[in-house]
Formats: C-alpha cells, sequence, structure tokens
C-alpha cells in the first residue's frame, strides 16, 4: 500500500498537492504509531496486535494458520508456501536408517542469534537480557546446589537456543530417565540418573528433498510409553521414530503438511495433531500407517489421550477443549467441547481421577481451571495472575504443577481436594517464562526448561 501512495504522490503535477500528500501520510502513520504503542498485547497469540479485534474475529485460529510464530524464514527455504495449503492425508511411509552420535568429545554450538519471540509479550521488566551463551554445550551444569532446600533448584544446566515457542512441545522425559531436549533441528539426550549428556542426532530430511532444506526446525517430541521409540514433528509436516536404544531412525511418516504441534501415544497406536487442526492416528506397525484421523476447526497446540486410553484431549488456539471417544476410525464428533479465552497449549489428565482435566490459561486469561469432561463443567479454577505455559500432575503427591510466564517466570506446586485448589509453593529460578515441565520416572523431581536458555531440576 506504502509502495503505490507513494507512485501516486511522485506523479502529482502540482507542489502544493505533493506537500498536502506528504503530511496526511506523516499524521496517518504518526497516529498509526501512537495507536499502537497505546495498546497492549494479546500474550498467548503469536502476534502482538495494534488494536482490539471484534469477538467474533477469530485472531490465533488465523495466526497459527499463517505460522507467523516459526523462526526466522532461512530455516525453512521453498517451504513456506506449502503451508497455508488444505492438509492430505497421505498413507504411505519413507524409512531409512541414521545413527546417534556419541559425545566422546565436547560438543559446542555455534548460533547466529537467540530465538525470535513473536507470539508472547516476553519483555524485559529491568532492562536486563539473562540468556545463557549459545557457545556453552548443552546440558553443561551452570549450578549445583551441594543441599537441597524447598524452593531452590538441585542443578542449572544449559539448553543454548532453546526455541521461545509458547506452542511447541520440545522437552520430555521417558519412564527410564532419559531426558529428550530439542535445540533447532538437533536433539540432544541426558540421563537424569547418572547426569550425563548421552548423545544427540539431528533427524534426516525424507530422500528426494534438496540439500537446502536438509535443516528442520523440530516444533514437538514425545517418548512412547516403553520409553524405547522417541517421535520428532517438524514444522514441515515430517514425524520420525527414532529407536534410541539401537540409534536408529526407524521410520519417517509423510502424514501433515503443516507444523506437528502434538503427540501422545495410545499403547502403540501414534496421535499427532497439526497447526491446521488435523489430528492422525498412526500405526508404525503397518505397511500403510495412517489408520485414522480427525479435524477441529482450529489450530492445534496440545493432545494428549486419557491414562486408560479411553478418550482424547486436543487443545487448540482459539481456547477451545475437545474430547474425543477411544474410535479413531471414520469421520466423527467430539463428545464434549469446552471453552476459555486463550489457547489450550497447558493441559493435562488427572492420573487418578477419571474424566478429569487441567487446561492452563494464557495471558489474557491467567486462569488455572480443573474440568468434568463428561459434563464439561469447570468444577474449580484460581486465578495465578500470570501466562500458564506448561502444566504437569504428579500422581505420588497427588499434587498439580504449573510453568509461568510474567511477571514473575516461577514454577507452582499446587494442591487439589477437590473441589479445593490452593498454591503450596513457588518455585523461582528461572528469568523468562516457563515453556516446558517434565517428571522424572519416579516423580520426585521436576525438569522445567525456559526461555532463558536455562533448565532446572527441583525437588518436589
Amino acid at each position: 500500500m506504502l509502495r503505490d501512495f507513494v507512485g501516486k504522490r511522485r506523479h502529482c503535477p502540482f507542489k502544493g498537492q505533493n506537500d498536502a500528500h506528504h503530511a496526511s501520510y506523516k499524521r496517518f502513520r504518526r497516529r498509526i504509531i501512537q495507536r499502537s504503542s497505546s495498546e497492549g498485547p494479546a500474550a498467548s497469540t503469536p502476534l502482538s496486535n495494534g488494536r482490539q479485534c471484534e469477538p467474533g474475529f477469530e485472531l490465533d485460529a488465523v495466526c497459527q494458520r499463517l505460522e507467523l510464530d516459526s523462526p526466522q524464514r532461512h530455516h525453512e527455504p521453498a517451504h513456506r508456501g506449502q503451508e497455508g495449503k488444505p492438509e492430505a492425508t497421505l498413507a504411505g511411509g519413507e524409512s531409512h536408517c541414521s545413527t546417534v552420535m556419541r559425545l566422546n568429545t565436547p560438543l559446542v554450538i555455534h548460533a547466529k542469534g537467540r530465538p525470535i519471540r513473536e507470539n508472547a509479550p516476553e519483555q524485559q521488566t529491568d532492562g536486563s537480557d539473562d540468556t545463557i551463551s549459545n557457545d556453552l554445550q548443552p546440558f553443561a551444569i551452570l549450578n549445583k546446589a551441594s543441599v537441597s532446600l524447598q524452593g531452590k533448584s538441585v542443578m542449572k544446566l544449559a539448553a543454548p537456543s532453546l526455541l521461545n515457542d509458547y506452542y511447541s512441545n520440545l522437552l520430555d522425559c521417558s519412564c527410564n530417565g532419559m531426558i529428550a531436549l530439542a535445540l533447532g533441528s538437533s536433539v540432544y539426550l541426558w540421563n537424569s540418573e547418572t547426569h550425563t549428556l548421552v548423545g544427540y542426532f539431528n533427524p534426516s530430511p525424507q530422500p528426494g528433498r534438496s540439500c537446502r532444506q536438509t535443516l528442520s526446525s523440530i516444533s514437538s517430541l514425545c517418548w512412547s510409553r516403553d520409553g524405547r521409540v522417541l517421535c520428532i514433528g517438524t514444522r514441515r509436516g515430517e514425524i520420525q521414530l527414532w529407536d534410541v536404544e539401537h540409534t536408529q531412525n526407524m521410520r519417517c511418516l509423510s502424514s501433515h503438511l503443516s507444523v506437528v504441534r502434538a503427540f501422545s501415544w495410545k499403547q502403540q497406536l501414534l496421535s499427532s495433531g497439526s497447526v491446521l487442526g488435523h489430528i492422525h492416528h498412526h500405526d508404525p506397525r503397518a505397511p500403510a500407517p495412517l489408520v485414522g484421523s480427525a479435524v477441529q476447526q482450529e489450530g492445534l497446540c496440545s493432545l494428549q489421550w486419557s491414562p486408560g486410553n479411553e478418550w482424547l484431549a486436543s487443545g487448540s488456539a482459539d481456547g477451545l477443549l475437545h474430547i474425543w471417544d477411544s474410535d479413531i476410525t471414520g469421520l466423527h464428533q467430539p463428545l464434549t467441547t469446552m471453552k476459555q479465552p486463550s489457547a489450550v497449549k497447558a493441559m493435562g489428565w488427572c492420573p487418578w481421577q477419571r474424566k478429569t482435566i487441567a487446561t492452563g490459561g494464557g495471558w489474557k486469561d491467567r486462569e488455572l481451571r480443573i474440568w468434568d469432561t463428561q459434563s464439561g463443567i469447570c468444577v474449580t479454577s484460581a486465578d495465578t495472575n500470570s501466562q500458564i505455559c506448561s502444566l504437569q500432575w504428579e500422581e505420588k503427591k497427588r499434587c498439580l504443577v504449573t510453568g509461568h510466564g510474567l511477571p514473575h517466570h516461577h514454577i507452582t506446586r499446587w494442591d487439589w481436594d477437590f473441589p479445593s485448589l490452593s498454591p503450596y509453593y513457588h518455585l523461582t529460578g528461572h528469568s523468562h517464562r516457563v515453556l516446558h515441565l517434565a517428571l522424572n520416572p519416579d516423580g520426585t523431581q521436576i525438569i522445567s526448561a525456559g526461555a532463558d536458555q536455562c533448565i532446572h531440576i527441583w525437588d518436589i
């Protein structure tokens, strides 16, 4: 629009008209800047909005479909135009092998810059920048406590170049205590029992892709329930299954054509969700692995099967929480749909209370809610006064743990004695929002990864 306006101004035959156009443009530009600076950003959406939209305008969904919260363009050349197309259902899959690289010598990552912060209002409150140096080795020990104290982290580790993306899922801990962390286009494996970096690997692209497309930023990962298979999703829609014990890529599934946002396992069945709202169910053992699908109208940002595998919960960027039955065949509608004012990214089923699920709200919501999925009613809630980025249930202590953004970037342990929900204590140590949470196998420690590019291990 600016180019057309300037072009017209150049062809003005009179100087007075030219000056009038120039003055009008300066006033227009000044008003736009003033209006943008006076409005607050939408915290859990990919963009900061200058003007508040009408209630009927689904901003989160539009931003998700346009992928405005993705990394810088040089990470994904020549493929960005494909993400806006409707997603196809592809049944085939390619398989190829590769090996995990063992860390016999120290590895140093040299990153060109920090992850961009486009999808949340992460602003420094004191003008400082506490993100770590990108020259550090992943999982390098930054601080280790000699005595375990409540409220203090046991260990602080480096996570250089960890993507600051509210919608990604880049950290998970297996039932064997193996922590997987995605940094850019690489996955690092760290043993939480021995406190050693086991190895790392770079998921290679599908055969036939050009050399310019060899690196694709990882958007999600998830361990299988037996801890033997690690599935990885990329921003190009690729899904790779890795047998970590035998250090090989088992299979590459060509299923999605947009960003893979989340995974969840149901025994041998792998469910995946994309930014376009497509949910695909895969049986990696089958020649044609795609065995079922479902579609929600909104961009998906969380996905989880219930502990008993009876229901599947999917959270959307529009604030909708859908509950699906266990029938994965055919086209069907969700059993129940619940609504909250912001994206349903932080979400988790209660392990000991059947049909109960918790969700965390974004910056414009900030509520922690407990839902009865059968009736669709919120049974209890609590105002956290901050963005909720991540959420985990701990079964042995019967508690709930949440990771937060502004203003304090803290972790909170909640005690839930139905219907009462109350904070037990806060854990502080991150200088930016706590994007990811994971529990160790015995539930005694929680692992957090933040936008400050640090990992903390806490005793709970």
